[in-house]
C-alpha cells in the first residue's frame, strides 16, 4: 500500500467499528485474529486500513459510521461501566437509542472525550475513530473549542474574568504533583441573579476539571456547568437526556 501508513492490528479492527481498541486487543492476545490468514498475538502487528482481517474465521468489514450528540444529564458518569454502579452515558444511550430506533441493533459507539458527573450538556458519540480523534487532536487547538455556560455563587468582578482569559497556575488536584497553567480563551458574564449569576466560558484545552478549578482558586463555588457548544456543534433544544444524529459540518 504505497504512501499508506500501517496501524497496530488491533485499532484497525476498532477503526472498522467492530469492537473497542480494548476489547480488539484481547481478541488478539487470545489468538482469535487472523492477519491476511495469518494467526497474529501481538495487538500492535502492522496493519493496512484495507487488509484482510478476521475474528474467528469471520472477516471484520468496516461498518456504516455513526455521529450521535447527547444532552448528558447531571449524575450521569462517562465510562462504558462503573464500578460504583451508577448510570453510564452508554446505558442512556442504549435506551434512548431503543426509542428512536426500536428493533435496530444498537451499534458499537464511544463518546468523543467526557464530562464529569456533576457536568451537563453537549457530548458527542461516534464509531468513527479518525473523525474522534480529529476533534480531539492537541495539535489542533482550535478544533478543541469548547463553550459552557456556568452558573457560580457570587459574581466574579470584571477583572477577575479578565484573570481567567490572561491565565494563572492552579494547584494540583494530586498532592505532590506540579501546579498547571490553565486559561480561558473568553470569560465574560452571560446573566445575573441577586446571589448568582451565569458564565459563559469558551476552553481550547481539555484539562481536567479546568473550569470548576479555575473558579475555586478565584473564591468561586461551581453550582452548574452545562457545554453548549464543541467544535462547530451545538446542544441546541435537546432535552436533558435525549439523543440526536448528527449531520457532519
Amino acid at each position: 500500500m504505497p504512501g499508506e501508513k500501517p496501524h497496530g492490528v488491533a485499532r484497525v479492527i476498532s477503526k472498522r467499528g467492530f469492537c473497542s481498541r480494548s476489547v480488539a486487543e484481547n481478541l488478539v492476545r487470545e489468538g482469535r485474529v487472523s492477519l491476511r490468514s495469518k494467526i497474529v498475538h501481538d495487538p500492535e502487528t502492522p496493519a493496512y486500513e484495507n487488509d484482510e482481517i478476521a475474528v474467528d474465521g469471520k472477516p471484520v468489514e468496516a461498518v456504516q459510521k455513526f455521529y450521535f450528540a447527547m444532552n448528558k444529564p447531571r449524575g450521569i458518569v462517562t465510562t462504558a461501566s462503573d464500578e460504583k454502579g451508577r448510570k453510564t452515558v452508554m446505558d442512556l444511550f442504549r435506551e434512548q437509542y431503543a426509542k428512536l430506533f426500536p428493533g435496530r441493533p444498537v451499534p458499537h459507539i464511544s463518546p468523543v472525550g467526557r464530562l464529569d458527573a456533576a457536568s451537563e450538556g453537549l457530548l458527542l458519540f461516534t464509531n468513527d475513530t479518525q473523525w474522534a480523534d480529529a476533534l480531539l487532536d492537541p495539535r489542533e487547538p482550535s478544533k478543541h473549542i469548547k463553550i459552557y455556560r456556568v452558573q457560580v455563587a457570587g459574581k466574579p468582578s470584571d477583572a477577575e474574568l479578565e484573570q481567567m482569559e490572561k491565565g494563572f497556575n492552579v494547584p494540583p488536584r494530586v498532592f505532590g504533583e506540579s501546579e498547571e497553567f490553565m486559561h480561558a480563551e473568553r470569560a465574560v458574564l452571560h446573566s445575573e441573579g441577586e446571589k448568582n449569576c451565569w458564565l459563559e466560558i469558551t476552553l481550547s484545552e481539555g484539562k481536567n476539571r479546568e473550569i470548576r478549578r479555575m473558579l475555586a482558586h478565584l473564591g468561586y463555588e461551581v453550582m452548574r456547568l452545562v457545554r453548549i457548544q464543541f467544535d462547530k456543534y451545538t446542544l441546541g433544544d435537546l432535552k436533558p437526556g435525549e439523543i440526536r444524529p448528527l449531520i457532519l459540518r
